[in-house]
């Protein structure tokens, strides 16, 4: 079967390629287009298509409401053609048999700072916070991004297909995240998920009053929130400014000297995004007061909260967090670890998921990031005690499709739907077990990981010496 497996995807990217933007399916956006938005690659690599293939006789947990047993998938095209119970119709891809093996989406991890405070750990390495002034909405992530760092091969081998890399919660404010398909490229905008929306990071409670608390401020709670409402109150002017120029220039009927445009301001410009609705806005935040300040804040402003990041008291507002749409991005079982964090508790995420909110399941570490699947296993098991009742299709949920709508990629991936992406991860067992392992690992149908293949290492750091992946 190893050999099989390797026939069938020669024609595919492998880990050591440089890739930008390998997805068949769709039409790429024009040059022109992304450098409109600034976000144009440098690198422009060909173009590649992995072959047609069915995989056939695993258990398909769909992460759409249907599990699948036995049940296959086809793929053509970087994309899911197809899905299926029983034995695949026959046609002329290549089969695959899977039996004993289980098939899930490519798992999504809302928060990391993978590759912004990478491995080696050092501080010439730390580019996660830019602590220099607590509003800093200016600043673009994946501008510290370092796509060599090891943490970043070592989660594909756990099934992570798709990350959301984040400033760190020092700031107020803390400038623009990346959402990153996990496809090894020199350069981190090579690496953006196509079509994703921007993402920006803020925060809230200790973090910044602690950092800022000796330097100027804030150094309280209402200061945070006073720093916030300020950013916003000159962002809503900065708007209006330019809402008042392009009227002008539309009227402008070509005598004298043309209207001046406003100066631009890329902090300004951030936020602008996120009253228009165009910047999705992640929130870390703990306590459930300060969660709410921060739903008072947007109403203030009229934007809308994507996903409160950390969140151990969403328990406690969990109907006002679903009423209001917003995703809880929580961890299992990390509390208590600073006071903010005294009150969180194992259930928090089942509590969320049973008032009818939308839980995600995230990392915030390099190393929980290699095994979401045992994280959110853990947080299953904690439901169980508390006699919360939940089918294994909705924990899956909780690092599938929950983190890609938190992200905005919802249409694209985070179920194994006709249509999506083909991010899929092939398990040796039962995917919430801590014995069980990815086998093969495919984003956009190409083989980026397979287990019985051995260590290849993508970081210039581990090249020519010996590496052991364990999950």
């Amino acid at each position: 079967m190893h050999l099989l497996i390797w026939s069938l995807f020669v024609a595919c990217p492998k880990p050591t390629d440089s890739i930008e933007d390998p997805y068949a399916g769709a039409p790429p956006p024009t040059l022109a287009e992304l450098e409109d938005k600034g976000l144009a690659a440098v690198e422009r690599p060909p173009e590649t298509s992995p072959a047609a293939l069915v995989l056939s006789g695993a258990r398909v947990m769909t992460a759409a409401g249907q599990v699948l047993d036995p049940g296959w998938i086809e793929i053509e095209g970087g994309r899911i053609r197809a899905v299926g119970e029983g034995a695949p119709p026959p046609g002329s891809a290549q089969v695959l048999d899977l039996q004993g093996r289980v098939i899930t989406p490519g798992l999504i991890d809302t928060h990391s700072h993978m590759g912004v405070y990478p491995k080696p750990n050092a501080n010439a390495h730390g580019d996660g916070n830019e602590a220099t002034s607590p509003t800093t909405g200016g600043v673009w992530v994946e501008h510290s991004f370092w796509p060599q760092d090891p943490s970043i091969e070592r989660a594909v081998a756990g099934g992570t297909t798709t990350i959301q890399v984040l400033p760190g919660s020092a700031n107020l404010i803390g400038g623009r995240s990346a959402t990153l398909h996990m496809v090894p490229a020199r350069g981190s905008r090579a690496m953006r998920f196509p079509g994703a929306p921007e993402g920006v990071k803020m925060a809230c409670g200790e973090n910044p009053k602690r950092v800022y608390g000796d330097g100027g401020g804030p150094s309280t709670r209402m200061g945070n929130l006073e720093g916030q409402r300020m950013a916003f109150a000159k962002a809503a002017e900065h708007k209006r400014a330019w809402e008042d120029y392009q009227a002008e220039a539309d009227a402008w009927d070509g005598s004298g000297a043309p209207p001046p445009p406003p100066a631009r301001n890329l902090e300004l410009e951030t936020l602008v995004g996120v009253l228009d609705g165009e910047i999705l806005v992640h929130v870390h935040c703990y306590r459930a007061d300060d969660m709410l300040s921060f739903i008072q804040l947007s109403d203030e402003y009229g934007f809308s909260i994507r996903s409160f990041h950390h969140a151990l008291e969403a328990y406690k507002i969990a109907d006002i967090l679903a009423e209001r749409e917003i995703a809880v991005s929580t961890w299992a079982d990390w509390w208590g670890f600073k006071l903010e964090a005294y009150d969180g508790i194992p259930y928090n995420a089942a509590l969320v998921q049973a008032a009818g909110g939308r839980t995600v399941i995230h990392s915030d570490s390099a190393v929980d990031i290699r095994r979401l699947n045992q994280e959110a296993a853990k947080a299953w098991r904690s439901a169980q005690e508390a006699g919360i009742p939940l089918s294994e299709d909705e924990v899956l949920q909780w690092i599938t499709i929950n983190p890609a709508w938190a992200l905005g990629i919802q249409d694209e991936v985070g179920t194994l739907e006709p249509g999506k992406r083909a991010d899929l991860v092939i398990w040796d067992g039962d995917p919430f077990s801590v014995y069980t392992s990815a086998e093969l690992v495919l984003i956009d149908g190409a083989l980026l990981y397979d287990q019985r293949q051995g260590p290849q290492p993508w970081s210039d750091f581990e090249l020519g010496q010996a590496l052991e992946i364990r999950q």
